[in-house]
């Protein structure tokens, strides 16, 4: 069916960005994040028939995360994500006409070059292609009227296996065809390093009406999963995994838990020293058979650089920052680790593609060895987070990490009237509280009923551009 996918051209781009006030601190490793600014990007596309539509996408640019350097401050972290989206949008209006599909394959390796001329890494290489990819594919559905699967089951898109070319020969229009958005899906709420458990660890409250402990945030929310921060120090985690696992058998003992290493261990060898451990603490037996997977637990410098097939053997290891281009999961696989996550920071095509790469390699080892995870913890309520759920029901995630909800109090930062529109637009995946739009997470999951509905990618409404500067 990629025959029939249209071609098409980006004939404008224009980026922007506004601050999104926190209510306390992000933790990525040993870094602190108290504040941080959203891109977004607005897209124009042709048809060869000369229609043409606008598109969206949006991301929170996170300092800390795609490059960790203690060099770098966290304005000079965001600056690298700027730029990465200057480049990305400026390559991609000069590739000419073709499928959506085509236009990312066409640019993409330029666009890894550039961005490594200007020092930035994949990861943030991938930042700027990925928001130019989304808002393209939202202003195709938009285009044609339709929803983001509809687009995927038909490949309207034009995916081949040109990026990937591991997957020659496996029918992509097939596998495309049988992906789609369920109705809801569960959140897995992140405990991070520095997270209240319970009243006591509290300094001072925020007196905000919504939850500020791990307690209250299973009170409110009803999580049944969870995902658990280590920071590379063994006894230091197995003492705050010990309080954690007490909290969960508490509040939530019907509990599955995932473990994100943050890049914080050494190597294979310092990780078994941690499981060793755990597995030796019998109040932490019931926790580790409920731990689904360990998430990049070693630094990205060296995780892709020897196999961890022991570690493999004992525990589901998948990689997260090590992801840095499409031969990522090709690469980690060949080494022991049998997951990757997805994040729409990373890019939809990437995630789709390593998809079918695990429904290959299962029907080929006969076993469900390989999986993907949907992760991002500060992804924010709007055309982000809809984005983001949209790409996690189609990869087929039961569960995905949400977490900037907590942080963030409701869509700060957004004007009451775009709030207001995404509360009309798509009621089952927000509510009214206190005054604010607010995910509406309910039994721990969340509705994707309207988003998976809506013409384009997950979102019914536009941002509002007069709340917005451009990118600086």
């Amino acid at each position: 069916m990629t025959g029939t996918a249209p071609r098409i051209r980006l004939i404008a781009a224009d980026a922007f960005e506004r601050p999104v006030p926190f209510r306390f601190a992000f933790r990525f490793g040993v870094a602190e994040v108290t504040s941080a600014a959203q891109a977004f990007l607005r897209v124009r596309i042709a048809d060869e028939a000369g229609r043409e539509a606008v598109g969206w996408s949006a991301e929170m640019m996170m300092p800390k995360w795609f490059d960790k350097s203690p060099e770098l401050t966290p304005d000079e972290n965001t600056d690298q994500l700027r730029t990465s989206l200057r480049l990305a949008k400026d390559v991609m209006l000069t590739a000419g006409s073709d499928t959506a599909f085509g236009l990312h394959a066409a640019v993409e390796p330029a666009h890894h070059a550039a961005s490594a001329r200007a020092g930035l890494n994949g990861l943030i290489a991938s930042f700027g292609l990925a928001l130019v990819d989304r808002a393209v594919i939202d202003a195709l559905g938009r285009l044609q009227g339709v929803p983001a699967q509809k687009l995927v089951n038909q490949n309207s898109l034009g995916i081949d296996a040109r990026t990937a070319p591991d997957l020659a020969g496996f029918d992509l229009d097939a596998f495309l065809a049988g992906l789609s958005v369920p109705k809801t899906i569960e959140v897995r709420h992140t405990v991070g390093l520095g997270d209240a458990l319970v009243a006591g660890d509290l300094a001072k409250r925020l007196n905000d009406g919504l939850p500020e402990t791990l307690e209250e945030v299973i009170a409110a929310y009803g999580h049944r999963y969870f995902k658990l921060k280590i920071s590379g120090d063994v006894a230091a985690d197995v003492a705050r995994l010990t309080r954690i696992a007490a909290a969960l058998d508490r509040f939530q003992p019907d509990y599955r838990a995932t473990l994100d290493g943050n890049e914080q261990y050494e190597d294979e060898a310092h990780v078994l020293a941690l499981l060793d451990a755990v597995e030796a603490e019998p109040e932490l037996a019931r926790l580790r058979e409920r731990i689904l997977f360990l998430e990049q637990p070693i630094a990205r410098a060296k995780a892709l650089a020897s196999p961890v097939t022991k570690l493999a053997a004992r525990i589901a290891v998948e990689i997260d920052e090590s992801d840095a281009d499409i031969e990522s999961f090709v690469t980690a696989k060949g080494l022991g680790y049998t997951g990757i996550s997805s994040k729409s920071c990373k890019g939809f095509y990437r995630a789709l593609l390593n998809r079918a790469r695990m429904a290959k390699w299962n029907a080929e080892a006969g076993s469900d060895t390989y999986f993907m995870s949907a992760e991002d913890l500060t992804t924010q309520a709007g055309i982000g987070i809809q984005q983001d759920l949209a790409l996690a029901g189609l990869i087929g995630a039961e569960h995905i990490e949400r977490n900037g909800h907590h942080f963030v109090d409701g869509m700060a930062g957004a004007p009451d009237a775009e709030a207001a529109s995404y509360l009309a637009a798509h009621g089952d995946l927000y509510h009214s509280q206190n005054g604010r739009t607010r995910l509406n997470i309910h039994g721990g999951r969340l509705s994707l009923g309207t988003l998976a509905a809506a013409a384009g990618l997950g979102s019914a409404v536009e941002p509002d551009r007069s709340a917005m500067q451009r990118l600086s």
